[in-house]
Formats: structure tokens, C-alpha cells, sequence
């Protein structure tokens, strides 16, 4: 198995501006993708975010308050899950949102990479 970051990003509004029926197209969407994910590998953690107006940025020592990404589009929630391949990940990507523009990063075990920090 291999483990994945699945990062959700989505326009800031769309939840709260969504009608009944479209709000159970999101919901169905990460119903799919919990149920694919958990018949082919396993869930770790996930989360919903709170909006980038909360951010706290650190940079060469300076921390700042505020998103500072250059995009309509902010992170709002992400998936931490174990699967057999970036095929398997892709699959359970496209079960999300259509609305949504997801992103899949592999994790790297820094133990095992021989890089261990801290």
C-alpha cells in the first residue's frame, strides 16, 4: 500500500450558496470516496478546514496572518489515505465533487528514507 495526501480546493462561498440538491451531490461524493477507499485500501484522516481568512504563515523566521496564495480556490479539506497505487487514488479522486479541484500527493516516510527528522 502506498499513502496519499488528497487535497481538496474548492471556491471559498460554494458551500454556503449551494441549494439542498446540490449539497447532496457533495455529500454523495465523499460517501463514494470513503466507501471506495475503505473497500481497496484505508482511510488515515481527513478533515474539513476552516477558511484561508484563519491562515497563520511562516516564512524565513516572519509569521504572518492571511492566505497569501494568488487564487480564487483555497484548500478546505484534505484525505489522508493508504491505497495500492496513484491509479487507485485517481478513482477515488474522481468520486469527489466535480466542483472541486482535488490533488493527490504521496507521502514520503522520512523514517524509512533514512532522513528521519528531529
Amino acid at each position: 500500500m502506498k499513502r496519499y495526501l488528497v487535497l481538496i480546493a474548492y471556491e471559498p462561498g460554494d458551500w454556503e450558496a449551494a441549494g439542498p440538491e446540490e449539497r447532496q451531490i457533495y455529500i454523495d461524493g465523499h460517501q463514494a470516496f470513503h466507501d471506495f477507499v475503505d473497500e481497496h485500501g484505508r482511510r488515515i484522516s481527513g478533515a474539513a478546514l476552516a477558511g484561508a481568512d484563519t491562515a497563520t504563515t511562516v516564512r524565513q523566521s516572519a509569521v504572518t496572518d492571511g492566505p497569501f496564495a494568488e487564487t480564487a480556490e483555497m484548500i478546505g479539506g484534505y484525505y489522508d489515505v493508504e491505497l495500492p497505487d496513484l491509479d487507485h487514488a485517481i478513482t477515488a479522486a474522481r468520486l469527489l465533487p466535480p466542483s472541486y479541484a482535488v490533488e493527490i500527493r504521496s507521502v514520503i516516510d522520512l523514517d524509512a528514507a533514512g532522513e528521519r527528522v528531529g
